[in-house]
């Protein structure tokens, strides 16, 4: 853990419960987890994600996206491997495992649109049904598969059938994790 002051009010999602929350200037917070982009902090005794963009906040820099983008190519095809490395960035604040390994992601699809372009539709679910920063998550995906060239729409749904159990994990997810 490394120990921060925080440079400026910053807007924050409340862990586990997904409301917004303003945290202070001049707070001190001890940043837990710094994944996929966004950095997970201890305040005055809450668990809180702090988006890259708030950073400076931080004292930091923007975290650079982890995934090297291609330059936008009119009518190319989008790369199906490319939208499961994006996936790959995204992070459960609680959990220091990205939602594929975590076996979060159920579906994937890729539509070419009439007009040029294509959707990705994904199909996700959560460790447990009633957490509250499933909409968190999910919108993490989908802004991380819009940036990819040619993505014009972008769905995520997230599904309960089936329930999540931790034979999803992946082997890398079970080593880290400590599953093994």
């Amino acid at each position: 853990m490394e120990t921060a002051i925080l440079k400026r009010d910053c807007e924050a999602v409340l862990i586990p419960y997904g409301e917004k929350i303003l945290l202070p200037a001049g707070d001190e917070v001890e940043i837990s987890q710094t994944l996929g982009g966004s950095f997970t902090v201890y305040s005055r005794g809450r668990l809180a994600r702090i988006e890259g963009r708030d950073a400076d906040a931080l004292g930091k820099e923007i975290p650079a996206p982890t995934v090297p983008l291609p330059p936008a190519t009119p009518g190319a095809d989008v790369d199906e491997k490319l939208v499961w490395d994006q996936l790959r960035t995204c992070y459960d604040p609680e959990i220091p495992v990205n939602i594929v390994d975590l076996g979060l992601v159920y579906d994937l699809q890729i539509f070419a649109l009439p007009e040029g372009g294509h959707r990705v539709e994904v199909k996700m679910t959560l460790t447990a049904p009633g957490c509250s920063m499933g909409e968190v998550i999910a919108q993490d995906a989908e802004n991380k598969i819009r940036a990819i060239p040619n993505v014009k729409d972008v769905r995520v749904d997230l599904v309960w059938d089936p329930p999540w159990n931790q034979a999803m994990l992946s082997e890398a997810a079970r080593l880290q994790l400590g599953l093994m």
